[in-house]
């Protein structure tokens, strides 16, 4: 818009120069009739009054015309071209027309009397392509208009766009996003139109896969128990009954697991959630399990930690987190899970970090850990299970700006990092 708006500028001053130029030269050929007329006409005894009024009011100086003058033709550009031709044209073909006479500025227009010759000497300012002041206010009033225009037009294109990012950034929140406003022009209306569709199969993918599973789990669960209640009553030795029990109870963690990925995230809190008080609730829980499954969980959890997390998901990601230090992290030393859940803050997050002293994970295999249905090395993972809590654990801290990371120590053992941003509570 501003390169337009200066090529318009442009050819009205180039269109201008043809008029400008004109009258210009009709009024240097009426002011050299004028002063030659009245020179004629006036006695000799009144013409250097005459002259000193021109000069003086008029801002005309009329000298004589040397043989030997020294005279600057004017500037060779469109205007004063067209302003010495139509001089010339009007006061005859043998008028000069000169920028400078003997080193003195001007604009110099010869004219004779009898056999006497002269020069009309005029001031440039008079005679110059000015655009003058007015043209500088509209100049500026046109831009102003334009960088309005276009900022009102940048603001509607960019509206949608606004609204787009907003539902997109609901829908990575697991929120059910506001629909679209499906109008407006035909590109912005045919995006919105999509994106209403795809939210609305996601929403209804997801409730297909939450009625599956639901299904799924009830199907299996109620078999597995009555397998339970066969195999207890039947004659099998001790240790085939509790063989075929530990398979039966490692069905059900998996079942557990799949109902545990497929529930979806609670709603983000509009205000900041006493972390240190749910971190301590849920130490103090875990801390009985761990204990009587013989192994330690210790803590340090400082006071007055808040984020933005549902209590609910809080516990479900860190409690996964310590189920798999329980069965994954055991010291090979002893043989037992030595755990310890800490908290921090750095700047604007909030870190929680669960370490175990066990043998560690590979860094190359970190990232495949992080994906559904992944599972570490026998090393690490001597127990089974479906690959899905770490998958739990990242989706749900995604939902609320968080972040994941694991972290193989050097010593040996393994640290989940959990980073959430800290808000007021």
């Amino acid at each position: 818009m501003l390169v337009s708006l200066g090529a318009w500028l442009q050819v009205f001053f180039s269109m201008e120069v043809g008029p400008r130029a004109t009258q210009m030269a009709q009024r240097v050929a009426s002011s050299v009739s004028i002063t030659r007329s009245a020179l004629i006409y006036a006695p000799p005894s009144v013409r250097p009054t005459l002259l000193l009024d021109l000069a003086t009011k008029e801002s005309l100086r009329v000298q004589p015309r040397e043989a030997n003058d020294r005279y600057e033709p004017l500037p060779h550009s469109n205007y004063w071209n067209r302003v010495s031709a139509e001089i010339r044209k009007r006061l005859g073909p043998h008028t000069l027309v000169a920028w400078t006479v003997n080193t003195s500025p001007g604009i110099w227009v010869s004219f004779e009397i009898d056999n006497d010759r002269y020069w009309l000497v005029f001031d440039r300012d008079q005679l110059g392509l000015r655009a003058g002041f007015e043209w500088v206010g509209w100049a500026a009033t046109a831009l102003l208009l334009a960088l309005i225009g276009s900022a009102i037009s940048v603001r509607f294109v960019n509206r949608p766009l606004a609204q787009l990012a907003q539902v997109a950034r609901q829908m990575a929140r697991g929120e059910t996003p506001s629909p679209l406003p499906e109008r407006g022009p035909r590109e912005i209306r045919d995006m919105n139109i999509a994106f209403n569709r795809m939210a609305r199969d996601l929403r209804q993918t997801e409730a297909d896969r939450e009625i599956m599973l639901a299904g799924i789990s009830h199907d299996l669960r109620t078999p597995l128990a009555r397998m339970r209640l066969e195999i207890e009553m039947s004659d099998v030795s001790d240790d085939t009954r509790q063989a075929i029990d530990e398979d039966l109870a490692q069905i059900d963690h998996t079942i557990g697991q799949l109902m545990e990925y497929a529930r979806p995230a609670g709603a983000i809190p509009t205000q900041g959630v006493d972390l240190s008080r749910v971190l301590q609730d849920l130490f103090e829980r875990e801390r009985t399990h761990t204990e009587s499954l013989g192994g330690y969980l210790s803590a340090s959890i400082p006071p007055g930690l808040s984020a933005r997390i549902a209590t609910h998901d809080l516990k479900r990601v860190v409690s996964n987190l310590i189920e798999n230090a329980r069965r994954y992290g055991r010291s090979p030393n002893d043989g037992k899970a030595h755990i310890h859940l800490s908290a921090k803050v750095e700047g604007d997050t909030v870190i929680i970090e669960i370490s175990d002293q066990g043998v560690g994970i590979a860094h190359e295999d970190i990232d495949r850990l992080l994906r559904p249905f992944s599972r570490g090395e026998l090393a690490r993972t001597g127990g089974s299970g479906a690959g899905l809590g770490l998958s739990i654990v990242e989706r749900l801290l995604g939902q609320v700006g968080g972040r994941f990371k694991l972290i193989s120590r050097p010593v040996g053992g393994l640290t989940a990092r959990i980073e959430l941003p800290r808000s007021r509570a």
